[in-house]
């Protein structure tokens, strides 16, 4: 039996003894959860600044404080969360207990990215051990020293048979994919996350796939260009590009692409200095490999902004690129990286139809002054998220759900979306038996007067309050009684 095999078996196991559907345990686990990200942030900063070279400040602002956050809303929340949920009534469920019981699916397979390795890999976890479930949790095996760090310490602070680690690469994640789990929870690449899926397949595995694209970001003459490209510079700089919703590229009309240029000089030089290279909030390109594919992707279109690189630093200066054309190698796949493209469009319905023509992205930012502006982009393009004048900061609002459309992903996650994400909705109804005499209508010989009584009862709605509804189940009584009288005579 394989390591990951046993991993799994383990956590099985571990599920059926019944100790993570517990409240009181998902909250201690949690709670646990929780003291690790504050107890070992040092041994957590130094690894994913020797993966990324994120500041200290940046791992606690971009990674950790939003998981903080999160298992706070969770804890106490989650009694709430888990609590059957009452549906509305019909007058023929008036007498009846309705309602929806959220349930623990099982044991989840967690597989996270590296751009943000703690960030992305434990919220899903999160998830699962407030909905009451196991979970294998798989580290990407690009990020290596936060990877080995998660294998080392989540052990010392949760349950290690209901959530183990498992740690490795192509064939261990394969291994893996080989189980049977209830729920499969991925981030990375849209290319992984369709063998993600037809691994899936072969079990019937419900996926939750958080993936990428190319996210637009649509300028509008009408705004503050200044403010606007300081919160595009932000959000696509930050970890050196590599966030699955940074901008991709940005649409304009020609007359502001000037304008623009400048003001995204300006506040690089403000966040990251003259000299990026040597500025400690300016992060790195994650290997080698990852350089080799971004840096040809300038090659035939023209810098305005940066371009400086260093292969052995993995070190790609902040660059954009002017006059940028839809077929440029720099369109043709998500960026991932510090290099932000412009490309000119005569017109907002020009821009829409661009936006279009592709694959529905992650997220899709405008920058306008005109709300018309805003709720045409908004009611004539589709995407997983949509923000309007910032960039990146939807993902922290824990009361949306974050999530892709097509080929950015399926599922949605955080706070509650996340409990429900990874919970079976059970939907319950509990009879009595008595009023028999209502069930008349439904049992054969089936006749035209018992149709309509069927169509009267299924039809018709009323909205009621709870004194109305407790005076209609004593009338549903009654009526109760004098059909199953007619239909003895």
């Amino acid at each position: 039996m394989s390591r990951e095999q046993q991993a799994v078996d383990r956590a099985r196991k571990a599920f059926q003894t019944g100790r993570s559907k517990c409240l009181e345990n998902r909250v201690r686990q949690l709670q646990n959860l929780r003291s690790l990200l504050t107890e070992r942030h040092k041994e957590i900063a130094e690894a994913v600044n020797k993966d990324l070279r994120k500041s200290q400040v940046m791992v606690q602002l971009f990674e950790t404080l939003g998981l903080e956050e999160e298992i706070n809303l969770a804890v106490r929340k989650l009694k709430e969360w888990a609590a059957p949920r009452p549906v509305e009534k019909s007058l023929l469920t008036l007498s009846d207990q309705v309602y929806i019981k959220p349930e623990p699916l099982g044991v989840v397979l967690i597989i996270g990215a590296w751009n943000y390795p703690w960030a992305v890999t434990m919220q899903p976890l999160i998830g699962a051990i407030a909905a009451g479930n196991a979970a294998v949790i798989k580290p990407s095996e690009v990020s290596a020293h936060t990877s080995k760090v998660m294998e080392e310490l989540l052990p010392l602070y949760l349950d290690k048979e209901l959530y183990p680690v498992v740690t490795g690469g192509v064939s261990e994640t394969q291994e893996l994919l080989n189980q049977k789990f209830d729920h499969i929870f991925y981030t990375g690449s849209s290319a992984v996350g369709k063998v993600i899926m037809a691994a899936a397949a072969k079990h019937l595995t419900p996926v939750t796939l958080e993936l990428g694209g190319k996210s637009p970001c649509y300028i509008d003459k009408t705004c503050d260009i200044s403010i606007a490209c300081r919160r595009v510079a932000w959000g696509k700089y930050t970890n050196c590009g590599q966030t699955c919703i940074a901008p991709d590229y940005i649409l304009c009309e020609p007359e502001v692409q000037g304008k623009v240029i400048e003001e995204l000089k300006r506040a690089i030089e403000e966040f990251y200095t003259n000299d990026p290279k040597t500025c400690p909030d300016y992060g790195r390109i994650i290997n080698q490999r990852h350089f080799q594919r971004i840096l040809p992707l300038l090659q035939d279109s023209t810098v305005a902004v940066g371009g400086d690189n260093d292969e052995e630093d993995c070190y790609i200066a902040p660059t954009v690129l002017r006059d940028v054309k839809p077929e440029a190698k720099v369109m043709q796949e998500e960026i991932f990286g510090p290099v932000l493209p412009i490309l000119p469009v005569s017109s907002l319905d020009d821009a829409i139809q661009f936006i279009n023509n592709g694959e529905k992205p992650l997220a899709l930012y405008v920058f306008s002054a005109d709300q018309k502006v805003i709720n045409k982009i908004s009611d004539e393009t589709s995407s997983g998220g949509f923000l309007a004048n910032d960039c990146l900061v939807h993902y922290s609002v824990s009361a949306l759900p974050f999530g892709g459309v097509g080929n950015s992903g399926m599922g949605c996650y955080h706070g509650k979306f996340t409990f429900d994400q990874l919970s079976h909705l059970r939907g319950c109804l509990i009879k009595k038996l008595k009023m028999e005499g209502m069930n008349d209508m439904r049992y054969p010989p089936h006749t035209p007067k018992k149709l309509a009584w069927a169509r009267f009862f299924i039809l018709k709605h009323l909205d009621l309050g709870w004194i109305g509804r407790m005076l209609l189940l004593a009338a549903v009584a009654v009526v109760a009684a004098v059909v199953a009288q007619r239909y003895l005579c």
